[in-house]
């Protein structure tokens, strides 16, 4: 009898209801690939776009009317249970973590990777509830931080969305590379956001940062709340605004600041870089997590069987750091 894993499918877009649990045969590992035990894995701001089949021009990579790919979840952490003829780099046994990508089946209780792929082998100390998120919001502030952006030591970098995933790796990064850091955030997490090394704490219902006292050299917004307009006033004569939610007034305001004036619009699709690219963040990412520099915030864990309700609860827009599946 063939062996089954379970998994989690999206067969139309659309809310946390589209999704449905399936079983399906355990995949066998191809000559580059490896099979891994699930053990945590995550569930992201993104995977719920990718759900809900939004913005609605992201469908030209994900499919046009409903999912090419059925499985759902990117981010994972586990063991491996077979590897391909060709693959020397990791062995049966092996704790690893890192991201399918869009070929998605992270919600599952096996996937298949190439070995190749955005997968490296987990630090002992490093728990696999943590190892699953780290290519979700450290992995793409990181990215946008140090390299599209390039913080420098001494520069003001404005953060809006701090408590989020990428928000609150954001703060972490910045203050390891040597900035002063505002961020914004909710009444309720101030103290979670200033215990993570934020200079300064903006509380977005009662105030806005655009009436600040001060000019930014970065402002980076996690969660696509503003635009290149609206923070251009309080940023500096060559400041830059960093987003990762792709949005059309972003693809003009980025086309717009390259033939007008010094400040930038910037957005970059970090989990479609290359994965010879993203491991070196990763690994300077589990550098900063060993000196105790940068750790990812964990808001609540869910059991395999309740994913419709983790997808909802991130869809509230109330979370705190990073959601996981046992």
């Amino acid at each position: 009898m063939t062996e089954k894993m379970q998994a989690w499918s999206v067969s139309a877009y659309g809310g946390p209801d589209r999704l449905k649990p399936v079983s399906r045969p355990i995949p066998r590992p191809g000559p580059g690939d490896i099979l891994v035990a699930v053990r945590a894995s995550a569930v992201t701001r993104a995977d719920s776009m990718m759900r809900a089949g939004v913005p609605r021009f992201a469908r030209a990579f994900l499919g046009l009317r409903r999912p090419r790919k059925d499985l759902i979840g990117t981010g994972f952490s586990g063991e491996v249970l077979a590897v391909g003829a060709a693959v020397t780099q990791f062995h049966v046994g092996d704790a690893v973590f890192g991201e399918a990508g869009l070929n998605f089946g992270a919600n599952a209780s096996h996937i298949c990777v190439n070995a190749a792929g955005v997968v490296m082998k987990k630090p002992a100390d490093l728990p696999h509830d943590m190892a699953a998120v780290m290519c979700d919001g450290p992995l793409t502030s990181w990215n946008f931080l140090c390299n599209i952006g390039a913080l420098r030591p001494g520069e003001r970098v404005l953060i809006l969305g701090g408590s989020g995933s990428l928000g609150s790796a954001a703060i972490q990064i910045a203050k390891s590379l040597g900035a002063e850091v505002t961020a914004t955030t909710s009444a309720g997490n101030r103290d979670l956001v200033a215990g993570l090394g934020a200079d300064h704490v903006i509380d977005y219902r009662a105030a806005s940062f655009a009436g600040a006292a001060m000019a930014y050299d970065m402002v980076y917004d996690t969660l696509g709340v503003a635009s290149f307009v609206a923070v251009k006033p309080v940023l500096t004569p060559a400041g830059r605004y960093l987003c990762p939610v792709l949005r059309f007034r972003l693809l003009r305001a980025m086309l717009w600041s390259r033939l007008f004036g010094r400040q930038r619009a910037i957005f970059a699709a970090t989990g479609l870089a290359p994965p010879e690219q993203l491991r070196p963040m990763l690994a300077a990412l589990l550098d900063l997590y060993a000196a105790g520099r940068c750790a990812p915030v964990m808001d609540r864990r869910f059991a395999f069987g309740e994913i419709p309700a983790a997808h909802a609860y991130v869809d509230a827009g109330h979370k705190r750091g990073n959601i996981v599946v046992a």
